[in-house]
């Protein structure tokens, strides 16, 4: 599977189905944050890998309603970091670009391997540090969560995430995202 062929599949799937997590896995997708640019190379990503059982449970404890999906989850990945481990020049803080960047290319590499690497907001930041001791001063900025898809609906979903799971959600138009030469309005 080639770059285009991973973003073309890439879905935020919410029905999953267990998959084992091996050191493999986890290397695979850490391997393919590290290799990801930063400013001057910072790299200022920081993850803690969940796949231990108990821990699960007790991250579900962090989810939002809404979010009662992602209790099927084999691996949740916790994405975290500061403003002073990247670039800070002048009002320009680089840490949540080059973080979002590498976990990017983690949620590829996970599709390249057919799991379903889903990014959620819908999370507390602060029971997630308590739960997997992260600083304080360190923010949570996502959790993915990683299974395989399921061959089934989850029961859990809402008719809104039902109709995803059957037809990728529209996509708002290249025009009215992207200027040439110049902002339009």
């Amino acid at each position: 599977m080639d770059v285009k062929d991973a973003i073309e599949t890439r879905r935020a799937y919410r029905s999953l189905a267990p998959v084992e997590i091996t050191e493999d896995i986890i290397a695979e997708l850490a391997g393919s944050a590290q290799l990801f640019c930063s400013c001057f190379n910072n790299q200022p990503w920081r993850y803690v890998f969940v796949d231990d059982d108990k821990i699960l449970s007790r991250m579900h404890e962090a989810l939002s309603a809404g979010n009662e999906w992602a209790r099927a989850a084999s691996l949740i990945i916790a994405v975290f970091s500061k403003p002073d481990l990247d670039c800070l020049i002048k009002d320009r803080r680089y840490y949540l670009f080059d973080t979002g960047m590498a976990t990017a290319a983690m949620i590829l590499r996970a599709t390249e391997l057919g799991l379903v690497a889903h990014p959620i907001a819908g999370f507390s930041p602060k029971k997630t540090r308590e739960i997997l001791g992260i600083p304080e001063d360190m923010e949570v900025i996502t959790l993915v969560i990683v299974g395989k898809h399921a061959d089934s609906i989850s029961p859990v979903l809402s008719d809104k995430q039902i109709a995803a799971e059957k037809e990728r959600p529209k996509r708002i138009p290249v025009t009215d995202f992207v200027y040439r030469n110049m902002y339009r309005k």
